[in-house]
């Protein structure tokens, strides 16, 4: 093949606009940093890239509510005789002004849309539901109608490149490189279509792949493709946890999304390590191909969207190495000065070696004491790194071994929960992980202190850069203590223990959404009317939860109009939670400063479940697929796994099960009433790795549930009987 025919294939783009897209790259979009912010191994400071502005609105809040005190009795409840109270749940009235129960409840509405007289408590367990109703719905949707067909039509060009890359180098040392790539690619494109024609030269080897990621029930094992024609030590070899590759999630809801969710995994997951010299070329070919025809343009349109909903690569991918590339060998890449110029390859190399280890290990575990070099091999390119998050990161830094043994020789091998609102600055979950013995492991207090810092330390430009971390955001104000002037019931140790589960409930949805990423009583749009007295509800008075999730809302729906990935009438839905949320956050600064509300808003809290009812049934109308929606079939229950123990072969499952509820004295014009409300039950137990559990799993094990799964210190304001 002539060189100019060889240049044409591995051509770049043209200059100028090269240029602007590293300028892009520099100012952060997409790009990694090797800058340390948290003190705790090499951690980076988040690079935003909003696709929309983060606008939160003012909150005027002078709490000034005075404490009423309840009886043993109850006798100074004015409407005590509407309920029927068990002693256990009277007792903790008693005590703590509010109390949980256990309902039969598959979604929060059930608790809302029959009041009959009985004054609603509208709780942020509630609201923060809806928007992970929404969040979902729209990254289902997203997905099935807009990234699998970029994500096809990408990885098919990709596989074509790859091919001409492989005519293009044979009797070089890059061809395997270029064979590896061929297979690389072929491995997804057979996933998202089973039609894909995969080249003969690695036919074999992408069926044996493929057979490990069908079977999804092994936890390390040697990946065939990434491994090929390398002759490496048992250590060195690349190993994936083909148990990652179990559809969960909303990607159980159709054969297509089971297939873009496995693809997106592979993608996600393998990492050509910078250590490796044959692995580097991989990368390097792929960033070639990626400047062919469109190819780039359909992977930032998959990059960037997914970016907004799930944040950025915890690794490097193509602007860095692209940036590398023209460093060293300019914008004219070809052939020859690949093959035959050593020097530079040799440089390349060298400032590969240079770049800083992810801040989260997802590959199957590393002992130091046999690979003392174990970092390097963290370090390496992916073509669709999966996404830093935060949670994830305080997860790394908080077990083995980041931190050692406790005095009793045990290893902390899977995290708690609890360690994610600690590390965001809850005393009262640090108390507890204190008091369960979790602070005991070696360097644990020095790292949770670093990753308070380092998490105390984040401006809000980092923290609204997109959906994941703003969503964590709108959560951080429930790990604030109320303070004098807040209502009774929320002046105790078990509201803050209330406020944890809570908190713990939304994350888990929120890292159930973003994984990768019969009939009975049918929903009807709307409440009966209540047919006895008109009553006085309370909203949960926490505004600023309230004004956070209308500009989460808000920015949920601007930056999808801006990328043409909205509908009118999802647009619609979202500016109706923005405006809900901003009169909740009204009459929660009401609330608290003893103003009397309208009558208007009095109908709101009144009507509430008419709004969640609406909500619910937009957020999954496209599941309806010709019948009446159930929510038997669609409850609020569900499961994900947060954290994965290779060499016990366990994973960490974070769960929601039924709606409690929840009753909660309220003072009223001077006197205490007695109000319901829903909120989460949430579960955290260890489950085998080759066996992560979905949602309908997890859902028909709820029908036996394990009250062990629940956290002690939940019964200090739950009773279960």
């Amino acid at each position: 093949m002539r060189k100019t025919t060889v240049r044409r294939v591995l051509s770049t783009l043209p200059l100028i606009v090269m240029l602007v897209f590293l300028l892009n790259c520099i100012a952060g979009c997409g790009a990694r940093t090797s800058e340390n912010n948290s003190g705790s191994g090499g951690s980076l400071k988040p690079i935003t890239c909003q696709l929309a502005p983060y606008e939160e609105a003012a909150v005027d809040v002078h709490p000034d509510i005075l404490s009423i005190q309840v009886l043993n009795d109850l006798s100074n409840v004015t409407n005590l005789d509407d309920f029927e109270l068990s002693k256990s749940t009277r007792t903790l009235l008693t005590q703590n002004q509010f109390a949980v129960v256990p309902s039969d409840a598959l979604e929060f509405f059930e608790l809302y849309e029959n009041n009959d007289g009985i004054p609603n408590f509208v709780t942020t367990d509630a609201m923060l539901h809806t928007y992970h109703l929404y969040y979902n719905y729209l990254l289902r949707s997203t997905e099935e109608h807009h990234l699998f067909a970029e994500l096809d039509t990408l990885s098919k060009a990709m596989l074509k490149a790859s091919r001409e890359q492989y005519q293009a180098f044979k009797g070089t040392a890059w061809e395997n490189a270029a064979l590896r790539n061929m297979a690389y690619f072929s491995v997804p494109c057979s996933l998202l279509d089973p039609n894909c024609s995969v080249p003969t030269e690695v036919q074999k080897t992408v069926e044996k792949e493929l057979s490990l990621i069908s079977q999804h029930n092994v936890c390390q094992m040697p990946s065939p493709v990434m491994n090929m024609g390398q002759e490496l030590p048992d250590l060195l070899q690349l190993n994936e946890d083909y148990t990652q590759y179990v559809p969960r999630g909303h990607y159980t809801n159709s054969d297509k999304l089971s297939r873009y969710f496995k693809a997106m995994m592979w993608y996600g997951r393998l990492s050509f390590r910078a250590n490796l010299e044959d692995e580097s070329r991989s990368a390097v070919l792929i960033v070639l191909a990626l400047n062919q025809n469109d190819n780039l343009a359909h992977w930032q349109d998959i990059y960037q969207l997914t970016s907004f909903f799930a944040g950025e690569s915890d690794d490097y991918n193509y602007p860095q190495y692209q940036n590398l590339l023209t460093k060293i060998y300019g914008f004219d890449i070809h052939k020859d000065l690949l093959v035959n110029n050593q020097a530079k390859w040799n440089e390349f190399t060298q400032e590969l070696s240079h770049l800083s280890k992810p801040r989260i290990n997802s590959i199957p575990i590393y002992d130091h004491t046999l690979q003392p070099d174990s970092d390097l091999a963290l370090i390496g390119f992916r073509f669709m790194g999966q996404r830093y998050n935060l949670d994830a990161h305080v997860f790394q830094q908080l077990i083995y071994d980041a931190v050692l043994e406790n005095p009793q020789g045990d290893i902390r091998m899977l995290p708690k929960s609890l360690d994610i609102p600690a590390a965001m600055g809850s005393a009262a979950a640090y108390q507890l992980l204190k008091e369960s013995g979790e602070t005991q492991y070696q360097n644990y207090i020095e790292n949770m202190s670093n990753m308070q810092n380092y998490i105390s330390s984040l401006d809000k430009k980092s923290w609204v850069q997109d959906l994941y971390w703003s969503w964590l955001y709108n959560l951080k104000p429930l790990l604030n203590a109320p303070v004098n002037g807040y209502p009774a019931f929320m002046q105790n140790t078990a509201w803050q223990h209330k406020d944890l589960n809570t908190f713990l409930g939304s994350w888990t949805e929120l890292k159930h959404d973003s994984i990768l990423y019969a009939k009975q009583a049918y929903i009807y749009l709307g409440c009966s009317p209540p047919k006895g007295k008109q009553e006085i509800g309370y909203v949960e008075p926490r505004a600023t939860v309230y004004a956070r999730l209308a500009a989460l809302s808000q920015m949920t729906r601007e930056g999808l109009l801006k990328r043409n990935a909205l509908r009118d009438e999802d647009a619609d839905q979202l500016q109706q939670m923005e405006d809900l949320c901003l009169a909740l956050k009204t009459i929660s600064e009401k609330e608290l400063s003893c103003t009397q509300l309208t009558p208007a808003e009095n109908d709101l809290i009144r009507n509430i479940g008419t709004d969640f009812i609406k909500l619910w049934y937009s957020s999954l109308k496209d599941m309806e697929k010709g019948e009446t929606l159930a929510v038997k079939d669609h409850p609020a229950a569900l499961v994900t796994d947060a954290a994965t123990n290779p060499e016990l072969k366990l994973v960490l499952e974070e769960a929601t099960g039924n709606i409690f509820t929840i009753y909660v004295l309220v003072p009223v014009n001077g006197k205490l009433q007695l109000t319901r409300g829903g909120v989460y039950s949430y579960y955290e137990f260890s489950w085998p790795a080759e066996d992560r559990l979905t949602d309908k799993q997890w859902q028909k094990m709820l029908d036996n549930p394990d009250p062990a799964r629940m956290a002690q210190w939940t019964k200090s304001y739950l009773t279960l009987n």
